[in-house]
Parts: C-alpha cells; sequence; structure tokens
C-alpha cells in the first residue's frame, strides 16, 4: 500500500512553489488515481503543499496496520508530515506550533518521531528523484541544443517553460534534504541542467529582443497623447503577431532608432505587445532560477543600444569636458541648442518609454525592472549631464551668460522628470547629480555677474570718446542688463538663496538693501559700478562743459533703457526718477560753467562812469560776439545723441541768452554814441543766435555712435 501511495507522489509533477500566485488549477481539481480507495477531503493548503499531503492525510485517517505501518511506510510518513511543517511555517517558531498539532493529533507524530534527526530521504524516494530528473533532462536538452529559435514555435516555447517550470519546482520540493548525500547528488545535477536551460533561456530572451525591435516601425507619425501600443497586457493583436511573423524571417537587420519629434505627449512602445509576453515569461523563470542580474544584463544590453543611437539621431554629439571646453562659442551654442533638444526628448519621451517597456517586461519583479531601466538610460542620462556640467564649469564669459541661462531653465524643468524616473535605489544617484549640475549651472550665472563687475571696473579710463557722446561700455552693460532681465524669473530664482550682505555692496542705501530682492540689488550694485566708472571716464576731459555732456549723454542713456522694461521694474521708479534728476543736474552744471560766462559779458557794471560807458558796452559787445562764435565752434563737433535732450538744452540756452542779449542790445543802441555804430558792431541778431544755437550738438560720425 505504501509503495502505491509512494511512486504517484514522486511522480507527479511538484507545485511552481516560488510562484504561488500562479498555481495551476489542476492541482485543486485533479482526481486520485483509480486504485486509491476514497479519501477524506485534504484541508485548505493541500494545494500549495501538492500530492504529498493527499498522501499524508490518506495515510493518518488509515489503522495503524502492519501493511501500511511497516518501517519504511512510517518513515515516509513523517518525512511527509515534517515537509508539510516547513512549508508551512513562514518561520521556526510556526514550524513548531504545526508540528505540536500534529502530535497532538496522532501518538505516532511525536516532538521526537519528528524531529530533524534521522530525516534522511528514502532510498527509493531518491531513485523517484532521480528518475524524474532524467525525464526532465531529456526533454530540457530537446530544446537547449537545437540551433532553432524556441520562440519560433509557440508549441515548443510553451513546453519548454513548462519543463523549467518542473525543474525549478523539484529543486524548491527536495532543497530541504540537501543533507542527505542522495539527494545532494540529484541536486547538483538539477543545477547544473538549471543553468544550460537559463543559458538558452538568456539566448531567446536576447534574440527576441533583437527581432522584436527590427520588427517595430517607428517612422509613422503619432497624434497628440498617442501611445504605439495602447492593448491590455495579455493582448495578442493580430497586427503584432504579424510584425513579429516579419521580424523572425529576418527581414530587417539594422536597429530601429525613434525619429526626432517635437511634440512630447507620447509614448513610445519599441516591441510589440506579443514579443513583450514572450520576454515576461522568459524573464520570470530566469529571476525564479536565480539569474535575474543575467536577464537585466541582457534586456539592458539591447535596449541601451537602442536609447543611444535614439539620442544619437538628434544630432548630440558624446563630447568630453575638454572637448567642449576646446569649442569655440558658436560652435558651443550650436551645440547647446542640439543638447536641449535632445534632453526633453530623452527625459520627456524615451525614458517614460523605456520605464512602461521595463515595467512590462518585468512585471512582479520591480527590484530588477528598477535595475533594468537604471542600466539602460544610465549612459544616456551621465552623457547629458556630462554636457551640462561641461557648460557650468567652463568660460565665465558674460557673451555665454544667455546660452547657459538655457540650459539652466533645460534642466529646471526637466529636474520633475528627473525625480519621477530616477527615484529608486538604483537610479537616485542620477537624480542627485542633475539637481548638483542645475545648481553648479546657478553658480556658473552668478559668477558671470561677477565677471561683469570686474570687466566694468577693469575697462580703462584712457582714451576719452570724441565730443562727449555715448561711451561703448554704457551700451554694453545697458542692453546686456535688458537682455538678462527678459529672464527675470529665472535670475530672481537663482539669486534668491544668495543673500546680499551690506560689505558686499558698500555704497548702497541699507534701507533699499533690506527691502529689495537679491537680484534687484545686483542691478542695483551694477549700476553704481556703471556711474563710478563713467565719472572717472568724465575727469579725461579738460573741459567741464564737455565733461558734463558726456555725464548727460550715458547718464539720459541709462535712464531710457531702464524705463519701460523689466530691468526699471527691479530698481523701481524711485531709482528712475532720482538718476533723471541727475540728467538734469548735469545739465544745469554744463549750462553753468560754458554759457553763464557768456551772458556774464552781456550784463554791465553799475560802477562804470557814464562818459566810460559807451567804450565799456562795445568792448563788452565785442567779447560777446568772439566768445559766442568760439562757444558755438567748438560745442558744435559735441555731440549730444537723444534729439529731446538736444532740444531741451537749445531751448534752455535761448530762455538765457536771448532776453540777456536782447536787453544788451536794446541799450547798446539807446546810448547817442553808439548808435550810428550799432548797425557796424552788433552782428548778431536774435534769429541769428537761435540758428548758431541750433547747430550745437551736431557732433561727427565718429562721435555720435550708436543708440541701440
Amino acid at each position: 500500500m505504501t509503495r502505491a501511495l509512494l511512486f504517484p507522489l514522486i511522480r507527479e509533477r511538484p507545485t511552481t512553489f516560488p510562484y504561488l500566485p500562479y498555481i495551476r488549477r489542476e492541482y485543486r481539481e485533479q482526481p486520485l488515481p483509480r486504485h486509491h480507495r476514497p479519501r477524506p477531503k485534504a484541508p485548505f493548503f493541500a494545494p500549495i503543499l501538492g500530492p504529498s499531503t493527499l498522501f499524508f492525510f490518506s495515510a493518518i485517517k488509515e489503522p495503524a496496520s502492519a501493511e501500511n505501518m511497516s518501517e519504511n511506510g512510517e518513515e515516509k510518513l513523517l518525512a511527509v508530515a515534517r515537509h508539510i511543517a516547513k512549508t508551512l511555517g513562514h518561520n521556526n517558531t510556526m514550524s513548531d506550533d504545526i508540528l505540536q498539532i500534529f502530535s497532538n493529533f496522532d501518538g505516532r507524530f511525536s516532538r521526537e518521531n519528528l524531529s530533524d534527526k534521522g530525516a534522511d530521504a528514502d532510498p527509493r524516494a531518491c531513485a523517484a528523484l532521480d528518475h524524474s530528473l532524467k525525464s526532465l533532462d531529456r526533454r530540457i536538452s530537446h530544446y537547449v541544443s537545437s540551433d532553432s529559435p524556441i520562440w519560433a514555435d509557440a508549441a515548443d516555447s510553451a513546453a519548454f517553460l513548462d519543463a523549467v517550470d518542473d525543474l525549478v519546482a523539484a529543486l524548491a520540493e527536495w532543497n530541504h534534504l540537501a543533507g542527505d548525500k542522495s539527494v545532494s547528488a540529484c541536486l547538483v545535477r538539477a543545477e547544473d541542467m538549471l543553468q544550460h536551460a537559463m543559458f538558452r533561456l538568456e539566448d531567446e530572451f536576447r534574440s527576441l529582443m533583437e527581432r522584436g525591435g527590427e520588427s517595430f516601425d517607428l517612422t509613422r507619425p503619432y497624434r497628440n497623447g498617442e501611445s504605439t501600443e495602447n492593448l491590455p497586457f495579455e493582448s495578442e493583436d493580430e497586427d503584432d503577431e504579424e510584425v513579429v511573423d516579419g521580424a523572425r524571417n529576418g527581414e530587417v537587420e539594422q536597429i530601429p532608432v525613434a525619429l526626432p519629434v517635437t511634440n512630447y505627449d507620447i509614448v513610445i512602445d519599441a516591441l510589440p505587445s506579443v514579443t513583450i509576453n514572450d520576454l515576461h515569461e522568459i524573464a520570470k523563470r530566469m529571476v525564479a532560477g536565480g539569474f535575474g542580474k543575467e536577464c537585466s544584463h541582457v534586456y539592458s544590453s539591447c535596449r541601451r543600444e537602442f536609447l543611444e543611437e535614439s539620442v544619437s539621431r538628434l544630432g548630440l554629439r558624446k563630447l568630453s569636458v575638454e572637448e567642449v571646453h576646446k569649442m569655440i562659442w558658436q560652435d558651443l551654442e550650436d551645440e547647446i541648442e542640439r543638447w536641449i533638444k535632445a534632453s526633453n526628448v530623452a527625459l520627456k519621451i524615451f525614458f517614460p518609454s523605456e520605464r512602461r517597456l521595463c515595467d512590462r517586461v518585468f512585471f512582479g519583479f520591480s527590484s530588477a525592472a528598477d535595475f533594468s531601466f537604471m542600466e539602460v538610460c544610465r549612459g544616456t542620462t551621465i552623457q547629458l549631464l556630462n554636457f551640462a556640467d561641461a557648460v557650468a564649469i567652463g568660460s565665465r564669459s558674460p557673451e555665454r551668460l544667455f546660452r547657459i541661462l538655457d540650459v539652466f531653465e533645460t534642466l529646471r524643468d526637466l529636474i520633475p522628470e528627473f525625480e519621477s524616473w530616477f527615484s529608486d535605489q538604483y537610479s537616485v544617484s542620477l537624480r542627485n547629480e542633475a539637481i548638483t549640475i542645475w545648481k553648479r549651472l546657478g553658480e556658473a550665472i552668478r559668477g558671470i555677474f561677477m565677471e561683469l563687475e570686474n570687466l566694468i571696473r577693469r575697462d580703462p579710463a584712457k582714451m576719452a570718446v570724441p565730443g562727449g557722446g555715448l561711451h561703448p561700455i554704457t551700451r554694453y552693460v545697458m542692453n546686456y542688463l535688458r537682455a538678462a532681465c527678459r529672464s527675470r524669473q529665472t535670475l530672481e530664482q537663482v539669486f534668491e538663496d544668495y543673500g546680499h550682505p551690506l560689505k558686499d555692496y558698500p555704497k548702497l542705501d541699507d534701507r533699499a538693501l533690506s527691502s529689495s530682492s537679491s537680484l534687484s540689488v545686483q542691478m542695483d550694485w551694477i549700476m553704481e559700478l556703471l556711474e563710478s566708472n563713467l565719472e572717472a571716464k568724465s575727469k579725461i576731459y579738460k573741459d567741464p562743459a564737455l565733461c558734463y555732456v558726456f555725464l548727460m549723454n550715458n547718464g539720459r542713456y541709462i535712464v531710457q533703457k531702464t524705463k519701460d522694461s523689466e530691468l526699471g521694474a527691479l530698481l523701481g521708479d524711485d531709482w528712475i526718477r532720482k538718476h533723471a534728476a541727475k540728467v538734469r543736474q548735469y545739465h544745469v552744471h554744463y549750462q553753468r560753467s560754458s554759457w553763464n560766462r557768456v551772458v556774464g559779458i552781456l550784463k554791465l557794471d553799475g560802477s562804470v562812469p557814464p562818459n566810460g560807458l559807451a567804450k565799456s558796452m562795445k568792448e563788452k559787445l565785442k567779447l560777446f560776439n568772439t566768445t559766442f562764435e568760439e562757444i558755438c565752434r567748438v560745442q558744435s563737433s559735441w555731440f549730444v545723441f537723444d534729439e529731446q535732450l538736444r532740444e531741451e538744452i537749445r531751448i534752455s540756452l535761448e530762455k538765457l541768452l536771448i532776453p540777456a542779449y536782447g536787453n544788451f542790445v536794446g541799450r547798446f543802441q539807446s546810448v547817442p554814441e553808439l548808435s550810428k555804430q550799432a548797425d557796424r558792431c552788433i552782428k548778431y541778431g536774435t534769429e541769428d543766435i537761435e540758428a548758431r544755437l541750433n547747430d550745437l550738438f551736431q557732433g561727427s560720425s565718429g562721435s555720435a555712435g550708436s543708440r541701440k
């Protein structure tokens, strides 16, 4: 009786132990062999333990006769009881509790009898195991040694997977008896057989990856939000089957790449659904067989090549830090443009697509999926980050600000994607590196503004601008700041984490510092440096009037460039009003240093005796004509770039000069001794004065400069 029960137990295919969620229904519904007597129904955990449970619960319900309780039969019964306790017990305490229940149920299952001592396998059971392994060896070797792809035929692939399942289950079933020499020898054979099966599965996995990728068409256009594969996980769409069949015929040899796109609202499934399901089934067996890393390696090597080729199609080259630093600026600008495009496509299309594919292939094995995804995307991610880092640590010349701002903004906007795709234990370092480089780009931007400050300080005050016109440093700095402030929000983000200690800005007002943002303080400081530089340059002019014309020109340009711009919003209305008032003050100083002297000539001294009045007035008129002509001659070569400012100066001079000159001419004509000489002595009428004033500040082409 014992033998009749034992051999069906050994020959039964054991449960696929590592996959309890996938226990086959046949273990729940399979009828007993016909030569068995009816047995009581096994308990709820019988499907988990397999046919050995049926044997156990059949035996313990029978009377202890000499036939079914011979020495060997009883030992086998005890071995099964031990196996049940070990299988159901999650720890030693639970196993001991189960053994205690068995002991209370039947005296034959005492703790002494059920202890591990003497638990060596029955020789006939070992023989059955050996017979089972030989059968599995024939089944597996048939496929392992085959030259044709196993997955070319659905029946072959299913049979091979079933054989692998049986082998894995046999190892799990007998592993607890590995201490027995006979069982241990069988297990060594089984593990060797499993290794060969895993190697073949690895080859099949690689072949499916390559053929599946070759068969998929990435050239067709996609609509917004459309995935290239919207079927459920178990779908076997006919179109997919046709694609797989075409791949199996070897019609395509090159690895395809995703075409460059500008719409980021798509997902690319680079493998057909049928192929993904096959890969999942293989991955499930390889992980169960302890070859999860090998499976991930094959997967990542295939997908990594696909991804890197796809990125290269976007025009991005693999450049070292040294190569980036040696590039001329125009070429680097073009490379940055390509980097921005490639980064957006990679983080918003390629990486989500690869994450989706990993999750489907390694469904149920999150650790393997995370590791594989990291291995696939790590190279491309490092390439993207290394380029951004090379830009960050490169030259901080002020003209590079705007492209570095583009890189900073691109990486900033992609940080949520980095946090989404690289947050697990394997890839979190990539996310952290992206954040570090992003902050380093912010440091580079602040460094560029420091370099701008140094550029202003170092600009030499050696050569004066002809005619007191607009200085190139003024034009450069103001246009630079206006352009930079178009990225005001980004710059505020760059400067917001860094305070503005008073020692760094010694000339700025304390109240302004306390109420202003870090960026506005930075702009105010740069303007302060520029004004100090211009004041130093104004001292080059020997003529005080020309010095003030220079300050007027540059001050007016600063105010105009500040108004109605983000720069003006940062500096504030009070700053603009203050500097507009400075320009008016320069105007006053110009008028005093140049024209007040002319007006002073026309004033009559009350101390002059009446008999000397005619002579004095005649001399004054002659001096006025000479001085007026000289000033007009000199100042007509000076330059005021702003027409409105030039008109304001002309009007103010007319108001100052014409009334005084008219009064003097009237007095001159009223003197009897001079009335006859008036036509000969009075050289200019009021209209002539106005005409000469209109000719002032026309300048030359060299002094005019550009107002842009």
